[in-house]
């Protein structure tokens, strides 16, 4: 199956390079991806342009009619999504399933914003003159994003974009195009105005920079690393873009003397080894009082050596693949980076290469202990099923040492104590606190996004996401039949 390019209502067909989609968990190719060009962007820009003037003119509560049913064919069509998702990223099935519904709660929450997309009106200062505030698409947005979450990252975009009176182009990352392919089928199939929704599959260097330096574009929403996103900020600044970035996370759960250990290890586990901790959110350190650290080590060693690790579409694997070579490649750097700065490798530290997983990209879960905050594995983004574990004396340190990194996205706190709770949820700098709960897990009617080398300011999800879509239009209507002049004429 070739994949082309979604442009105008129309599948783009013709002369192009293709490249081939693996599956992470045993490398057979599901298909090939058109590795577009800056002319493909700019057919797509040009076909959204001259949609989104028509379409900011229908009502918002008729274009949220078509994320309704988008909402219903992803809710009908879930379980092949699901596998799909599974076989082209790697995740097992049930979290497959999981953010597929992420994307179809994203279409129904979108849709209800159709009837809302609030202003505000308020008292003038001056006699007889009205004022108010509304929301006004921005025109033509550019989507990049990334591969972890094909689909959930998309929808939490292209939802509010659609139901704020925006067209938009969508890149989706190379190494899973067929959630895109899917996605843009459905997009066909509502009877969405040809050219409001566009996917132009590519590089970033081609597709995401001419997205980015094209003059119709008026804002990118991107998610991935930091690294990446500094780069796009810098470029998209450059044209004065509005940019939202959603990038890196160093997330820490904190576990106190007085947290129930059981519930504690559940938390860590799922969050560091969902989705084989490529997430943004996942738990890569955990913050333990010297009280507790020696019973929960063990507990989580017992319990990670009970992981099954295989390909995601096996009902019974609990961790599943990392995306390609190079992310193993990466994940081990650091493995021997940690073992070289002295911190204490208590299980995996290892590409998983015996029987069946030799054809796949497999990492065993890794646990370091003795762990200092300022070690390179304490402080950088890994990516991978990778944990550390690092002892604290107090709150009051656990929060520092929380603190204590350039990210700022997700923290967590595990404890009985309501006075540590409050101190904690005031005191972490992160854009979501969880409490008794792993460093994953967010919902889509909350902002969704962090602090520091995280993000920009900017939130996905919830109705912050709104924001990023719009523009705030602000509106005097004076029927005193004469000049009134704000400030000068009050008295």
């Amino acid at each position: 199956m070739k994949l082309s390019n979604f442009i105008n209502g129309e599948w783009q067909e013709g002369e192009a390079t293709y490249t081939a989609v693996l599956n992470p968990a045993n490398g057979e190719q599901l298909a090939e991806v058109r590795m577009s060009t800056k002319e493909d962007v700019d057919r797509a820009v040009k076909a959204a342009v001259n949609a989104q003037k028509k379409w900011a003119l229908v009502p918002a509560p008729k274009r949220a009619d078509y994320l309704y049913e988008i909402g219903r064919l992803m809710k009908e069509r879930k379980e092949h999504l699901a596998q799909v998702l599974t076989k082209e990223m790697g995740k097992i099935i049930e979290e497959g399933r999981g953010e597929v519904q992420e994307g179809i709660d994203m279409a129904f929450y979108m849709a209800g914003e159709g009837r809302r997309l609030f202003g505000e009106t308020t008292p003038s200062e001056l006699a007889d003159k009205f004022a108010m505030s509304v929301r006004a698409p921005i025109g033509v947005v550019g989507l990049i994003t990334p591969w972890n979450f094909p689909v959930a990252i998309a929808t939490w975009k292209s939802f509010p974009a659609i139901v704020a009176g925006n067209a938009f182009i969508w890149k989706p990352a190379t190494e899973t195009p067929m959630m895109a392919y899917e996605m843009a089928k459905i997009f066909q199939e509502v009877g969405l105005p040809p050219g409001v929704a566009n996917v132009v599959f590519g590089s970033g260097s081609e597709v995401g920079t001419a997205m980015i330096e094209h003059e119709d574009v008026k804002v990118i929403s991107f998610t991935g690393s930091t690294d990446t996103g500094s780069k796009v900020a810098e470029l998209g600044g450059k044209h004065l873009k509005k940019v939202s970035l959603e990038m890196g996370g160093k997330n820490a759960v904190i576990v106190m003397e007085d947290a129930d250990l059981n519930l504690a290890v559940e938390g860590i586990l799922w969050s560091a080894f969902g989705t084989a901790g490529q997430r943004c959110t996942a738990c890569s350190r955990v913050i333990v009082h010297k009280d507790v650290k020696k019973e929960l080590e063990t507990m989580l060693l017992e319990r990670m050596e009970k992981l099954t690790i295989g390909d995601g579409m096996d009902e019974s694997v609990k961790v599943g693949p990392v995306i390609n070579k190079n992310a193993l490649e990466k994940i081990h750097s650091y493995v021997q980076i940690g073992k070289e700065e002295g911190a204490n490798l208590v299980v995996g530290g290892e590409i998983l290469d015996n029987g069946d997983l030799a054809k796949g990209n497999y990492y065993a879960p890794t646990l370091f202990s003795n762990v200092k905050p300022d070690m390179r594995i304490a402080q950088e983004e890994i990516f991978g099923p990778v944990v550390s574990l690092i002892e604290v004396d107090s709150l009051e340190e656990a929060i520092e040492v929380n603190n204590g990194v350039k990210f700022g996205l997700s923290s967590s706190i595990f404890s009985r104590d309501v006075n540590k709770i409050f101190r904690a949820q005031r005191d972490l700098d992160t854009g979501i606190v969880y409490v008794n709960a792993g460093t994953t897990g967010a919902e889509i009617h909350l902002p969704f996004g962090g602090t520091k080398g995280t993000g920009n300011g900017h939130r996905d999800s919830g109705v912050a996401a709104l924001d990023v879509y719009t523009e705030w239009k602000s509106i005097y209507i004076d029927y005193s039949g004469k000049l009134q002049r704000a400030q000068i004429d009050t008295e």
